[in-house]
C-alpha cells in the first residue's frame, strides 16, 4: 500500500513526541439539549471499552471521563496511525434546576448518552388566580 507524503502530519507526529500530547485529555464532541423535562447529552466515544466510561457528578460539576487503549500490533508495522487513543474528559457546569439524584447513563454504539433530568421545582407550572374576596376570607379564617 502506497501513501503520499504529508508534511502536517510528521510535523503531528514531532509535536506529539516532543510534547508528549498523547497524555493529556482529549476532548469529545458533544451534542447537548433539552427534550421535554429533560436535558440530553450525547458524547462521542467510538472505540472505547465501556468498562473505561466514568460519569460523577460532584457537586455542580458534572464529570465524564474515557479511555481509548492504543491497538496492539506487535507483529506489524504502522504505516499510518490517525486514530486517536489515550484519555477522554469533559465537564460540565449543571445549575439549580436538575436532579442530580435523577442522572442515567447509557453506552451504544460508540455514544455515550447522559439523561439530566429537570428538577421539580424548576419545571413551569401554573398558578391558579383567585378573586380578592376569597383571599380576604381566608385570611379571616386563619
Amino acid at each position: 500500500m502506497s501513501m503520499s507524503f504529508d508534511p502536517f502530519s510528521q510535523l503531528d507526529r514531532i509535536a506529539q513526541s516532543i510534547f508528549d500530547t498523547s497524555r493529556q485529555p482529549r476532548i469529545m464532541p458533544v451534542d447537548l439539549f433539552r427534550e421535554g423535562h429533560q436535558y440530553v447529552l450525547n458524547a462521542d466515544l467510538p472505540g472505547v471499552d465501556p468498562g473505561s466510561v466514568d460519569v460523577d457528578v460532584d457537586g455542580h460539576l458534572l464529570t465524564i471521563r474515557a479511555q481509548r487503549s492504543v491497538g496492539n500490533r506487535e507483529n506489524g508495522r504502522w504505516l499510518a496511525q490517525e486514530r486517536p487513543f489515550g484519555s477522554y474528559m469533559r465537564q460540565f457546569s449543571i445549575g439549580d434546576d436538575v436532579d442530580p439524584e435523577g442522572i442515567s447513563a447509557s453506552y451504544d454504539n460508540g455514544v455515550l448518552s447522559v439523561v439530566i433530568p429537570i428538577a421539580e421545582r424548576a419545571k413551569p407550572r401554573k398558578i391558579s388566580i383567585g378573586s380578592a374576596s376569597e383571599t380576604r376570607q381566608q385570611a379571616v379564617a386563619a
